[in-house]
């Protein structure tokens, strides 16, 4: 009888193992949805006629009654331009991005957000990190001014896009009422 009590046990342990194995499993795999987060992924890019093509890949972080610059985001400090991993920006050609010169590759972008002037834009070599803290101004490649102005109505999921001015892409980051660009063009 005793016996029989161990290898039921035995069972018992065995099918519970494999429901918390099986629980687990789907949970991991709830994590590696992406698009169930609350910031989902996001992907902008802009292709020009010559080759060059600009690519974002960004996590797009929504406002949900918050106040966004100024408060969720401070002005005057680094911010990661998205929400979980950081923004990794590619280019296939050499471009100048504003006044910064950018070779080919692959690199990560932070923001300075400004109360009422220009924002700086962060372009970092160091890739594949999550997007806080900021690794340090000894990984950026440079930076440069983004212009900013005032939209005409709230935008409610933080967006990166691209605009066409004749041979060059804007990119812009519009959120809450703030739209901040900077002119990328392959660099002749």
């Amino acid at each position: 009888m005793r016996a029989g009590i161990i290898i039921g046990s035995a069972i018992l342990l065995g099918v519970g193992t494999i429901a918390v194995a099986t629980a687990g499993f789907a949970g991991s795999a709830a994590q590696r949805d992406k698009s169930q987060r609350p910031s989902p992924p996001a992907h902008a890019e802009c292709k020009e006629a010559g080759g060059m093509s600009i690519t974002v890949d960004y996590s797009s972080p929504r406002m949900r009654g918050r106040k966004i610059y100024g408060g969720l985001v401070p002005y005057g400090k680094v911010w990661r331009a998205g929400a979980n991993e950081a923004s990794t920006f590619v280019v296939s050609k050499d471009v100048r991005v504003g006044s910064l010169e950018v070779p080919a590759g692959s690199y990560t972008l932070f923001a300075i957000p400004e109360e009422g002037k220009a924002w700086m834009l962060i372009v970092s070599k160091k890739t594949g990190e999550w997007g806080i803290p900021y690794p340090g101004e000894q990984y950026d490649l440079g930076r440069t001014e983004m212009h900013v102005k005032s939209l005409a109505s709230p935008v409610e999921d933080f967006t990166i896009g691209f605009t066409r001015e004749r041979d060059a892409c804007v990119m812009h980051m519009d959120w809450e009422t703030t739209s901040a660009a900077v002119k990328i063009e392959e660099k002749k």
